[in-house]
């Protein structure tokens, strides 16, 4: 609990000092991201609107030595996406797993069992997300920025360790948050939805003539959830295999940001609780007193300052903290039979993670067809604690300390060739004090032979690093094994990009891919033959994954829509064997309007994830869900309202399970509404 109080009372101390830093008379504003006016802005605009995530530095997307998708916080509106799941669950090539717990996310055919989105490399306005300890990024209720402070998403395919290091494996997700500007005054928010949901949102935004703006939002969150039926417990001993009021889920946060000068500070608190109705890891069905909780603060202060009109200095430092734990219900067991008794048992299981870091970024142009980026990184996990013990009876079953520390060197050199030919190539090298270095280059050809039309050609590796949870955390053998002996992971990607534009207001985007892993880090059973034997992370081999995706997309006036399709065939290369959770088809399916004078803007997604493989070799079967939104617009100068169904027609549908899973696949919700109210004053 004094943890709790310390970490509670250092992030209303972060708020307290925005709220101080923009009631300073000499505040001066350092420029925003220019996003403009995102509800009005045409796909010609969009296009131009900068991206920072693929260079660490501004540019347009089809300059990016990447494929790019941007989504706005229009169409986070227009769609009714409630979580970071839902936005990336849109996107193309991108799809979700969840297990009643946490939701995960996937990259072109890729996303093992037990991972915590270990892949993919999560910023909030360039802060990374990423935790020492799980390696995780959040995109559930637990992602500590509520939606509706969203400006807009970067969302940049393929490897960028040469920018970033661990992590950046498969994507690179940058959420850039809305500024005071944006709201000018306060605004509400209130939603409810079916489950007995409901969430209240407070935000006060404020920019001063010529100098002060400051963010300030609180949001909270809860839910009953529902009852849940798994026929793997289908006993009258366990609930006739209903788990009864475990679903619910309660989340509350505070965000908070300024500018003075060059200066941007930024800082946030989060704790969400989950009941969980799974029973997973072994412990009793139907218990209430299984939960698990994550907490999440940071403070983030950077400064960017334009040295004539050549230069550009970046500088970031920032404190982290998080803290996980969980109470896990076990049967108790007679020591002399070995048979389950009548009681039951608290597990706690947690974590604590503490680090801080600095940066430095300088991006120079030299002449006119030449731009060099390179820049230095330090972080430093000084605290990494893993515990798990049994309450009552104490036993002490896992007291793991560590500290990590890594320093990073980066550069990339951008070169006009002419004849609209751009050379992209880049290296990182790093080194952590636990395994040692690792280097990683990046290589694009970007061929630009008229307006409208981009082609790039790339190569990039990547790494990521084994974590201390995977390395390190042991419960006796009772669930897991730690190994030690791990190494990272590799990634070697081969990609061919075709950006056409047709007209100001429709794009084309066609890619072709190759995805090499090696050293793979999965989770298994620790004796194979066994599949009640703990389970254990393993370097496992070598596995491939070639594909392509087809998108088109349209805007104009109001009117917006996008259709894409990726095919990918992703193997295990050692055995040939299909991968398991790795749908071979998506497709995906926006499309939404305006009528009366832009006042009801209705929209539809629709979303198709093909079959995928279970760890039991089952399948779960194809699936299609459609969501709908219906938004009213300005029916009040200060008023805005909106209503939406999920999974229209009531589909029912399963994501793969875990290891930690007695259940093979894991029902998810049937259809479900929710209304919102927004007002601005």
């Amino acid at each position: 609990m004094k943890a709790h109080f310390q970490v509670k009372r250092a992030a209303f101390g972060v708020v307290a000092a925005i709220i101080a830093l923009s009631m300073h008379p000499g505040y001066a504003f350092a420029a925003p991201l220019p996003a403009g006016d995102l509800e009005s802005m045409g796909l010609e605009d969009l296009m131009n609107i900068p991206v920072y995530a693929a260079s660490r530095r501004e540019q347009k997307s089809t300059e990016a030595p990447a494929s790019v998708t941007i989504v706005t916080s229009e169409q986070i509106r227009r769609y009714g996406w409630r979580t970071m799941t839902d936005i990336l669950g849109g996107v193309r090539g991108f799809y979700v797993s969840k297990d009643r717990n946490y939701d995960a996310v996937g990259v072109r055919g890729f996303l093992r069992p037990g991972d915590f989105n270990l892949r993919i490399l999560q910023l909030v306005d360039g802060h990374r997300m990423n935790d020492p300890i799980y390696g995780q990024s959040s995109y559930g209720r637990e992602f500590p920025v509520d939606v509706d402070l969203i400006d807009r998403v970067e969302i940049v395919r393929g490897p960028t360790s040469s920018l970033y290091g661990s992590n950046a494996f498969f994507a690179v997700v940058n959420v850039i948050t809305r500024r005071g500007r944006s709201l000018k005054g306060v605004e509400l928010s209130g939603e409810a939805a079916r489950y007995d949901a409901y969430k209240g949102r407070v935000t006060f935004g404020s920019e001063r003539s010529g100098g002060p703006e400051v963010l300030l939002s609180a949001t909270g969150y809860k839910s009953q959830g529902q009852d849940l039926f798994f026929s793997e417990f289908a006993d009258p001993a366990t609930n006739n295999g209903i788990a009864s009021g475990m679903d619910g889920e309660r989340q509350a946060g505070i965000f908070g940001s300024a500018s003075l000068g060059d200066f941007d500070v930024r800082g946030a608190y989060s704790q969400r609780m989950k009941e969980v109705p799974t029973a997973s890891y072994g412990t009793v069905f139907n218990d209430p007193r299984f939960k698990t909780w994550d907490d999440r603060a940071w403070m983030d202060l950077s400064w960017k300052k334009a040295i004539g009109d050549r230069t550009e200095v970046v500088a970031r430092a920032y404190y982290d903290w998080s803290y996980y734990y969980g109470d896990y219900p076990y049967p108790g067991v007679d020591d002399t039979s070995g048979s389950p008794v009548d009681f039951t048992y608290i597990n706690k299981d947690g974590s604590k993670t503490q680090w801080y870091g600095a940066e430095v970024l300088v991006s120079r142009r030299i002449g006119g067809s030449h731009r060099a980026t390179g820049g230095a990184e330090y972080r430093n996990a000084f605290r990494m604690d893993q515990w798990n013990y049994d309450e009552n009876p104490f036993s002490q079953v896992l007291d793991d300390r560590r500290t990590e520390h890594l320093t990073g060197l980066f550069l990339q050199d951008e070169i006009a060739l002419g004849g609209g030919v751009t050379l992209i190539a880049g290296i990182r090298i790093d080194h952590y004090s636990t395994f040692g270095g690792t280097t990683n280059p990046r290589l694009a050809v970007l061929w630009t032979p008229r307006s409208g039309t981009t082609l790039k050609l790339l190569y990039g590796s990547a790494f990521r690093a084994p974590n201390a949870y995977e390395m390190f955390y042991n419960d006796g053998g009772f669930a897991q094994l730690g190994n030690p002996a791990l190494t990272p992971e590799t990634i070697r990607t081969y990609e061919a990009v075709l950006e056409q534009s047709l007209g100001e207001n429709v794009r084309i985007t066609v890619t072709g891919f190759q995805n090499r892993i090696k050293d793979l880090i999965s989770q298994e059973s620790a004796v194979p033959a066994d599949p009640d034997s703990p389970f254990i992370f393993r370097n496992a081999g070598e596995s491939w994954a070639s594909g392509g995706e087809a998108e088109i997309e349209g805007r104009s006036s109001g009117v917006e829509g996008r259709l894409s399709y990726t095919w990918v065939d992703a193997k295990n290369r050692s055995t040939g064997e299909e991968l398991s959770n790795s749908p071979r088809q998506l497709v995906k399916g926006q499309f939404s309007t305006s009528f009366w004078g832009d006042r009801i803007v209705p929209a539809l997604d629709v979303q198709y994830t093909g079959s995928r493989k279970t760890l039991a070799g089952n399948r779960t079967g194809g699936f299609t869900v459609a969501n709908i939104t219906v938004s009213g617009r300005k029916l009040l100068p200060w008023l805005e309202v909106s209503a939406s169904v999920y999974n229209l027609f009531d589909k029912a549908y399963a994501d793969p399970g875990g290891q930690e899973h007695v259940q093979d696949t894991i029902p998810q919700d049937e259809r479900s509404f929710r209304v919102k109210v927004t007002a601005s004053f």
